[in-house]
């Protein structure tokens, strides 16, 4: 069974931009909460 290393490159690569992406969408959650917090103090 052969694998096609190009794809699984370019698949990798997409991967690593999905978890990126949910990163930067975490760390905006978490600030958008802290300054929710600090709003209701």
């Amino acid at each position: 069974s052969n694998v096609n290393l190009a794809a699984e490159f370019v698949n990798m690569i997409l991967a690593e931009r999905g978890f990126m992406a949910n990163s930067r969408v975490i760390t905006q959650a978490d600030r958008i909460l802290m300054d929710v917090m600090r709003l209701r103090m």
